[in-house]
């Protein structure tokens, strides 16, 4: 389902819903992308998934809330958010100073390094500035990933991409001589048959002025009560053990962070 053909009568109903108080919501509408996968990916029977999506659902039980998915691109994620179209982004989003200014967010429910791949036969071995001096970089734009490319990486050609999968497809084909991404995205992608052209040469230290706060799920501005129930159930399913299950499910660290 796409968020660009809700209907009139839809959104006329978030206007009413949006009055509600947090603790009186029962349905929520939930937007992620779908195409940054383990983290939120169409799967081959149709239905979204993912970390982030089973993350979601978690949460929703643990609110006692229904939740409804949609996918929306990223670009139009925000935009989506602050119109009306959903009530929630649970999509990979960091908490960064910037996308405060326009929308506010829950505690973080993971926080996971940017991390270098390169293809197997590259003579690059490490992540310093000065050895991907004058590489060309893929990495999806928008992200926090980019910024930390563009910042960090200066000397480079960073080449922007709008989703991960387009970067992955150059640089299996040659066009590319490194990617940036989150580790979880990278990992999973290099242990599946599609990234066996491909291998991680490291990690970068998280740096908050670039990575943000961790990732976090967000809502609109007003709605901070709504962003505190998230956070609660974040804390809830850390502890009860729901987060486990699922991080284990997709990752082989502790994708939660400090």
């Amino acid at each position: 389902m796409s968020f660009a053909r809700i209907a009139l009568a839809t959104l006329m109903s978030f206007t009413a819903a949006s009055a509600l108080q947090a603790d009186e919501i029962t349905k929520l509408r939930i937007a992620t992308e779908g195409a940054y996968p383990p983290f939120n990916f169409t799967g081959s029977d149709g239905v979204l998934t993912g970390f982030d999506v089973e993350i979601g659902n978690a949460l929703c039980a643990e609110m006692k809330v229904e939740c409804e998915w949609g996918t929306q691109e990223w670009d139009g994620m925000i935009p989506g958010l602050v119109a009306g179209k959903y009530d929630a982004i649970i999509a990979s989003m960091s908490i960064t100073e910037e996308r405060l200014e326009r929308i506010s967010f829950s505690r973080s429910y993971y926080n996971t390094p940017s991390t270098i791949a390169v293809p197997k036969d590259s003579p690059v071995s490490e992540i310093t500035p000065e050895a991907l001096e004058g590489l060309l970089i893929g990495a999806q734009g928008g992200t926090t990933h980019s910024v930390v490319a563009e910042e960090i990486y200066s000397d480079a050609d960073v080449s922007l991409y709008p989703t991960s999968e387009e970067y992955k497809l150059d640089i299996e084909n040659g066009r590319l001589d490194a990617v940036i991404d989150d580790l979880g995205v990278l990992q999973s992608w290099v242990d599946s048959e599609a990234g066996s052209c491909c291998k991680i040469i490291g990690s970068l230290p998280i740096q908050p002025e670039l990575h943000g706060q961790g990732i976090g799920v967000g809502v609109r501005k007003g709605q901070e009560e709504l962003a505190d129930r998230f956070s609660q159930a974040i804390l809830a399913i850390r502890e009860n053990g729901t987060y486990k299950t699922i991080n284990d499910k997709y990752f082989s660290q502790d994708a939660f962070g400090e």
